[in-house]
């Protein structure tokens, strides 16, 4: 255990979390920014001595769950999560499913995108956030249940969508069920797949690859046919893409999203 390294990243990592962030008031007499050692005790669930020891290099090597806590308390990346680990001398907890909260961030870049349709979506494809244009170009997702939202499930259910695209949802989510064994959301999506025999033949063929772009066409009833270009934004900490449609400038299809923008406002 690098007990020396585990008490700089923990107190490097401490000063860069926002009390609001975590949930706590901001108070108005830090002098330091970040967190207090006693709130991220407090937000781990351990006891304040025992924090401090472990910042000052000389506490005991820390549990899976104390680290797990630690975690979650300093709001760590993935990335950040497996140094902690690797720190303390132990291998990272597999996350159990996707997370399916949507940082507060990416909540506010989707309300600035106005002019873009916009979704957010977990690693098995759950739309979970969407701004106004998406709605309007792709469906109304608030009026579906939320297990509706799922575009792997849509495909199951509808048919008739394109190839290309079809296979590269069912690659990428082979992918997804690589690294989520164990979640139920993932297993029943993956015997849904399998229970439709064309999209069964395209699963056994064992593509795995994670989707980054793409081109679509859109029948639209209200402004006709439009072709967009799809980019996918990860967003690693949480496991989740922010998806982009986009159309060249001074195009038909450019046109109409401005049209559609226009008649979502008046609707």
């Amino acid at each position: 255990m690098d007990r020396r390294g585990l008490a700089v990243f923990l107190r490097d990592r401490r000063a860069k979390v926002r009390p609001e962030d975590a949930g706590l008031p901001e108070g108005t007499r830090r002098r330091t920014p970040g967190l207090r050692r006693a709130e991220v005790a407090h937000l781990a669930g351990i006891s304040v001595d025992y924090y401090i020891r472990l910042e000052q290099a000389r506490g005991p090597r820390p549990s899976r769950q104390v680290l797990g806590a630690l975690a979650r308390a300093l709001r760590l990346a993935d990335d950040e999560r497996t140094y902690l680990y690797h720190l303390a001398d132990e291998r990272p907890d597999l996350p159990a499913g996707p997370p399916q909260e949507v940082p507060q961030g990416v909540l506010r870049m989707l309300d600035r995108l106005d002019g873009t349709p916009a979704y957010v979506m977990d690693a098995k494809y759950d739309v979970l956030a969407w701004n106004d244009l998406a709605a309007a170009l792709i469906r109304d997702f608030a009026a579906q249940s939320p297990r509706d939202r799922n575009i792997i499930r849509r495909i199951c259910r509808d048919g008739g969508h394109d190839e290309r695209f079809v296979r590269d949802c069912l690659a990428d989510l082979r992918a997804t069920a690589a690294k989520y064994p164990s979640d139920p959301g993932v297993r029943e999506l993956v015997a849904e797949v399998n229970a439709v025999p064309g999209l069964a033949a395209m699963w056994d063929e064992r593509e795995v690859r994670v989707r980054r772009s793409s081109r679509k066409r859109i029948d639209h009833p209200l402004v006709g046919t439009v072709e967009l270009d799809v980019d996918y934004l990860v967003v690693p900490e949480c496991d989740q893409r922010v998806v982009l449609y986009t159309a060249a400038p001074d195009t038909p299809s450019h046109e109409a999203l401005r049209r559609l923008r226009t008649v979502g406002a008046r609707r």
